[in-house]
């Protein structure tokens, strides 16, 4: 058996881009979009899935609990016997935290990105969205849930790091990924060495005492990788030689009909590399085609030089997959 088939692969699907939140960052802010994935294409897709080798599914949007069928999605997901995650501002998450985890929710990821709703919500620009975050949490993780946090860190908030640490240890996450903020311009630090000051104890804290984020730093774990993140913008990436990530990942983008190879290529289309890869050939879903493979192929062997929006996770993915050729589930 190859090392890709030893391990699970990741399947991300969107399956909306309507959203309720207005965050600054994001390109589906309140979009009213009315594409859904329906139950339909995803007992189409099922099949291919574990034909593939994937054993985890992640529901990502816009915002995925506004979609009227993600419970039932979860079930069928979780009845396949996929291991089912999504990815939440958290808004409304208290009230669907009950059926998501009879439906067989393994993991439930929100977004918080300051250390309270007087930092949160602004930044979001979503009032009340920090506490239903928090508190959806902490009724997900009681049914048995996994309870995970993504954190966009940005000249704006990176100095409220330490207290979110202490906040979500409180709470009990279990997980937390710590990503850097992606605009189209470069992002200016006035003071790397404070960013460094402030953040280093968070990456480098006791985890037997506080919640330790995922992956490589969101600044970089090297000299060059922190000279490429300050001077240029560009988040850490795979280590070279080759990226192994896409061995791994599929994610599928319904509305568009095309899938990529990296939770991170969504949409790219724009000349430099492969642009992912159709997901229907001759009117049927197809997942491991000639096509996709050779848009994975590209980004295995030049992503480490090519790719500019690495998530710390993706990086600290590929890079536990060299070292040790496994890695602990849900660590993307």
């Amino acid at each position: 058996m190859s090392g890709r088939r030893e391990r699970h692969r990741y399947l991300f699907i969107r399956i909306l881009e309507a959203c309720n939140a207005d965050c600054f960052m994001c390109e589906f802010a309140l979009s009213r979009d009315t594409y859904r994935f329906s139950p339909q294409d995803f007992a189409e897709l099922l099949p291919r899935a574990l034909a593939a080798g994937v054993g985890y599914v992640r529901f990502t949007g816009g915002e995925p609990l506004m979609h009227r069928d993600v419970v039932d999605l979860v079930r069928a997901g979780s009845a396949a016997g996929m291991r089912m995650s999504l990815i939440t501002n958290g808004m409304l998450l208290p009230k669907m935290a009950q059926p998501l985890a009879e439906a067989g929710l393994a993991q439930v990821i929100v977004s918080l990105d300051g250390a309270s709703g007087a930092t949160h919500d602004v930044y979001r620009r979503s009032p009340g969205m920090f506490d239903n975050g928090l508190r959806g949490l902490r009724s997900a993780a009681g049914l048995g849930i996994l309870p995970r946090v993504n954190t966009v860190v940005g000249p704006h908030n990176y100095a409220e790091m330490p207290r979110l640490q202490k906040v979500l240890t409180d709470a009990g996450v279990q997980q937390w990924e710590l990503s850097a903020l992606k605009l189209d311009r470069s992002i200016t630090y006035p003071d790397p060495a404070d960013v460094r000051r402030v953040c280093d104890p968070v990456y480098d804290a006791d985890p037997a005492h506080l919640l330790v984020p995922l992956g490589k730093r969101f600044y970089g774990d090297t000299p060059e990788e922190q000279q490429q993140y300050f001077t240029r913008s560009l988040t850490p990436r795979a280590s070279r030689p080759v990226c192994h990530v896409v061995d791994d990942v599929i994610y599928v983008d319904g509305k568009f009909g095309r899938m990529y190879a990296c939770s991170c290529l969504p949409h790219r289309e724009d000349g430099s590399g492969p642009g992912g890869a159709p997901l229907h050939e001759g009117g049927a879903v197809a997942l491991d085609t000639p096509a996709f493979r050779a848009h994975a192929g590209f980004f295995r062997e030049r992503g480490p030089e090519v790719c500019s929006g690495c998530s710390t996770t993706a990086a600290g993915y590929s890079d536990d997959v060299a070292r040790l050729g496994a890695v602990p589930a849900w660590h993307y």
